[in-house]
């Protein structure tokens, strides 16, 4: 009965032509935009799997043109780019399971009314957000700490961010009751049991937040490896596609034969398409899993009450 009832009252509902047209205005510029972000993500993965003569010669748009996957041969049997793939993988690991574990253990200390000063530490850490030591300061510690040439240097200095931290406690402070600790508390839990026990398994969403953006950031990341490291066997992914499609231009004086020339500049090409899926195809992966958790943690903060 209720049903029908809801149903009447859907049908009496009518939308006027102006709602009518908003409606299909907002859709066609929606697809219109969807469109231009799918395109090139789509002609990048197309011309990746398409021979170099197709891809030169102009004839891949959405599919690919004579199959091939000449161009992730060549990628994977580029010893520097296994390397760097392997040390993006490191880092991007380590480096996020260490900044999760840094955001949670500070984001709840500063949740804690018996954490003594814990406003001039919340003070202090919003003046990083706006201030820095800058980069000659930020070397000469690494330098000092004898980091250079390590891992380390690209796992410790990303370790601890002042927006994660903050965005942290705003989640635990507004999702979790306080009564919930109060009553691990009367139960005779501990700090670390409330922490173990209560704030962790409540926090899945912004722990997830935290490792998907810190995940990004750190395989993407390629400035402080210049700036850090100067073995090429610890060079990121991001350093060796770089030295790759950048650094590594084709000499055009070098080559007298024009075939040589055109296949070789066609092999070029298709290998930057191929590199470009093969940096991003980990991060489309993750994304999935951590998607229902992402939407509902960067509302954090936006409503109150």
């Amino acid at each position: 009965m209720t049903t029908r009832i809801e149903r009447r009252k859907r049908r009496r509902i009518r939308q006027s032509w102006g709602d009518n047209l908003f409606d299909g205005l907002t859709t066609l510029i929606l697809l219109i935009a969807a469109a231009l972000v799918a395109y090139p993500l789509i002609y990048v993965l197309s011309a990746s799997f398409s021979s170099p003569s197709a891809v030169m010669g102009g004839r891949v748009w959405l599919y690919p043109v004579d199959l091939s996957i000449t161009a992730y041969d060549a990628v994977f049997q580029n010893k520097q780019i296994v390397t760097g793939y392997v040390n993006s993988f490191i880092y991007t690991v380590l480096g996020t399971a260490l900044t999760m574990i840094v955001t949670m253990l500070s984001g709840f200390c500063l949740t804690r009314k018996d954490f003594y000063g814990r406003s001039v530490f919340s003070a202090l850490l919003v003046v990083t957000m706006f201030f820095s030591g800058g980069l000659i300061p930020s070397y000469l510690l690494i330098r000092s700490l004898k980091m250079l040439n390590t891992i380390w240097s690209m796992i410790l200095p990303g370790a601890v961010s002042a927006w994660f931290i903050m965005l942290t406690r705003t989640y635990i402070k507004s999702s979790i009751p306080e009564e919930l600790f109060e009553s691990a508390n009367l139960d005779g839990c501990t700090v670390y049991g409330m922490l173990a026990h209560v704030a962790l398994p409540l926090s899945g969403s912004i722990m997830a937040v935290v490792g998907l953006y810190s995940a990004v950031g750190i395989w993407n990341s390629y400035f402080d490896a210049f700036i850090y490291l100067s073995d090429k066997k610890l060079y990121p992914l991001q350093v060796v596609l770089r030295n790759i499609l950048i650094l590594n231009q084709m000499d055009v004086g070098a080559v007298q034969d024009l075939r040589d020339l055109a296949t070789r500049q066609g092999m070029s090409n298709l290998l930057k398409y191929a590199v470009i899926v093969v940096s991003s195809a980990p991060l489309l992966i993750l994304y999935p899993f951590v998607q229902r958790y992402f939407v509902k943690g960067v509302m954090i903060g936006s409503l109150k009450g």
